[in-house]
């Protein structure tokens, strides 16, 4: 009996160990990361290269604002082309009709 319970003592620790919330990346980590990794470099007085780290912060909200843009461009598509096709047709009525105009009294309005 003692042995079962001691293996059910290990096997509850091992499972917990796999799924524990310790070993759960929250969203706000990496910026903590870097944050205490440049204050931490700064007070020691190493030299690092903010540029570089700025550069990568820089290229990673770009990745991000990119993605952001897919998707509102793929969901507003639709409503863009039309747009587009409305203005071209629009021109294209607006010629059509100056060239009726063209050699009457009528002046034509662009």
């Amino acid at each position: 009996m003692k042995k079962a319970i001691l293996l059910y003592f290990v096997f509850y620790i091992w499972v917990y160990s796999l799924f524990n919330a310790w070993n759960i990346a929250h969203a706000n980590d990496y910026n903590t990361a870097v944050v205490g990794h440049v204050i931490t470099e700064t007070v020691k007085g190493t030299d690092i290269d903010h540029q570089a780290i700025l550069n990568s912060e820089m290229n990673k909200i770009a990745y991000a604002f990119a993605l952001e843009m897919t998707s509102v461009l793929e969901k507003h598509l639709p409503y863009i082309l039309e747009g587009i096709a409305a203005d071209i047709r629009l021109k294209a009525d607006n010629e059509y009709k100056c060239s009726l105009y063209k050699g009457t009294s009528y002046e034509c309005k662009n």
